[in-house]
C-alpha cells in the first residue's frame, strides 16, 4: 500500500487544486481527498508530493503507437492493410509491439493510457485497442482489447484506392462503401439475432468474418470515424444518424468552422493532431483556435496526437498551445484525462483520480500546462514507473 501525501490535487472528477492525498493499494485507488489520515494506514509506504500538482494519467484517445514503431520501415508498420478498403476484422491488438521504442519516453512524458489501432487508408479499417504504456507485453498493457471501429471519410481512402483506379475514388464512392457494408452487417445482425433467438423460420447464416465483426457496431460499439473536413464531418454524422451509430468523429479538423451544426448534432469530437504543418489539403484550415471556438459552443471534444504523426511526448505542447489561444485550462486537462477516457468507453477504469479506478498517477514538478514543466513521478497501475533523476 501507498499513499502520496502533500498533494495538490486535480482529481478531473471532483476536487480541483485540493491539498490532499492518495491512497493506493496494489493497482487501484481506494481513497483520494483532503480529509485523510496517514495514521489510518500504518503499514503504507509514505510518498510525500512536497506540493506539487498531481493529477490522473493522460489519456490519449487516437493514435498508432505499437502498430506503427518508431524508428523502422515498412518491418515496423502494419498501420494500414491496404489489400481492400473494407476489413472490419482487423484487430488493432494484434499488430501492438509493445517493445516500440515510443512507449518508454510516452510513459515518462505523463501519458499512461492510449487508444491505438489501425489507420485511415481504408473506409472500414478494424478496431482500436485501449492499452498502457508500460509493460513487458501486450497482454500485460490492455485496458479494453477493443474498443471502438474504426472507419474512415476524406482524402486517405481516395489516394490509397482511387489513385489506383480502384473503388473508392470519390467522397460519393466513400459514403457509398460505407452504407454498403452497414446495410450488409445490419441484416447479418438481424438473421443472426433471429437465429439465436430461435424466431420462425430463422435459420443460421453463413458465417462471414467481416460481418461478423462489423455488426457489433449495432449492439453498441463505438465507432471511430476519420474526417478532416467539414463535408467529410457532416457526411460522418449524417450516416451514423441512417443507422444509429454511436460515433465520435477523429480529427475534426474544420469542426470549429461549423460549431452550431456540431453542438446541434450533439457531436462528439476527437481533435487534432493541430500542430505541426498542413501536409494535405484537407488540413489547410486547421487552428489552435478551434478548440476555444468548439468550448464556447458546448462541444465535447478530447485531444488527440495521432502518434506518429506528432509524438506522444509532445501532448502538453499541443494542449498549450490551444491554451494560448484562448482554451480554459480546465477543458485542456478533461480533453486529455477524462473526456479522452469516456469517448473510448474506458472512463470506469482511467482519467481521473477517484475511488476503484486504476492507480495511474501523475506528480508534475511545476505547472501543468508550463513547458519546463516535467513528470517528478509517474505511477501505472499503481507501480512507480518513473521516478525524475
Amino acid at each position: 500500500m501507498k499513499i502520496i501525501t502533500n498533494a495538490r490535487l486535480f482529481t478531473v472528477a471532483n476536487e480541483n487544486d485540493v491539498l490532499g492525498s492518495i491512497v493506493v493499494d496494489q493497482d487501484k485507488i481506494v481513497a483520494v481527498g483532503k480529509d485523510i489520515d496517514p495514521k489510518t494506514y500504518p503499514d503504507a509506504e509514505i510518498i510525500d508530493a512536497k506540493g506539487l500538482i498531481v493529477t490522473p494519467g493522460l489519456v490519449d484517445p487516437h493514435c498508432h503507437i505499437g502498430v506503427m514503431e518508431e524508428g523502422i520501415r515498412f518491418e515496423g508498420n502494419d498501420t494500414n492493410e491496404t489489400s481492400g478498403p473494407i476489413y472490419p476484422e482487423l484487430r488493432g491488438i494484434d499488430s501492438v509491439y509493445a517493445k516500440d521504442m515510443a512507449f518508454e519516453y510516452t510513459y515518462k512524458s505523463g501519458v499512461t493510457t492510449v487508444n491505438t489501432g489501425p489507420g485511415s487508408a481504408n473506409i472500414i479499417g478494424g478496431t482500436f485497442t485501449a492499452i498502457k504504456t508500460y509493460g513487458e507485453t501486450i497482454d500485460d498493457m490492455i485496458v479494453k482489447e477493443e474498443t471502438c471501429m474504426k472507419m474512415a471519410l476524406g482524402e486517405n481512402p481516395k489516394r490509397v484506392y482511387g489513385t489506383a483506379n480502384k473503388n473508392p475514388g470519390t467522397r460519393m464512392a466513400s459514403a457509398a462503401l460505407m452504407r454498403e457494408w452497414l446495410f450488409k452487417a445490419k441484416d447479418y445482425h438481424k438473421k443472426i439475432h433471429a437465429w439465436k433467438n430461435e424466431e420462425e423460420d430463422a435459420k443460421e447464416p453463413a458465417f462471414d468474418m467481416k460481418l461478423h465483426s462489423l455488426m457489433r457496431v449495432f449492439e453498441g460499439m463505438p465507432v471511430k470515424i476519420h474526417a478532416h473536413r467539414a463535408d467529410d464531418i457532416v457526411t460522418a454524422l449524417r450516416i451514423a444518424k441512417e443507422f444509429d451509430l454511436n460515433v465520435t468523429i477523429d480529427h475534426a479538423t474544420e469542426a470549429y468552422l461549423i460549431p452550431e451544426k456540431m453542438k446541434l448534432e450533439n457531436a462528439r469530437l476527437i481533435l487534432g493532431p493541430t500542430l505541426g504543418y498542413a501536409s494535405k489539403y484537407e488540413l489547410v484550415n486547421k487552428s489552435f483556435t478551434s478548440a476555444k471556438v468548439l468550448e464556447d459552443h458546448g462541444v465535447e471534444f478530447a485531444i488527440m496526437t495521432d502518434h506518429p504523426v506528432i509524438t506522444l511526448d509532445t501532448t502538453l505542447v499541443q494542449a498549450a498551445l490551444f491554451i494560448k489561444e484562448g482554451l480554459s485550462e480546465k477543458t485542456a486537462l478533461e480533453a486529455l484525462t477524462l473526456t479522452s477516457a469516456r469517448l473510448n468507453g474506458i472512463d470506469n477504469r482511467v482519467g481521473s483520480l477517484e475511488v476503484g479506478k486504476d492507480a495511474d498517477i501523475v506528480v508534475w514538478d511545476g505547472p501543468i500546462f508550463d513547458l519546463m514543466t516535467r513528470p517528478e513521478m509517474v505511477f501505472i497501475n499503481g507501480e512507480l514507473v518513473h521516478k525524475k533523476a
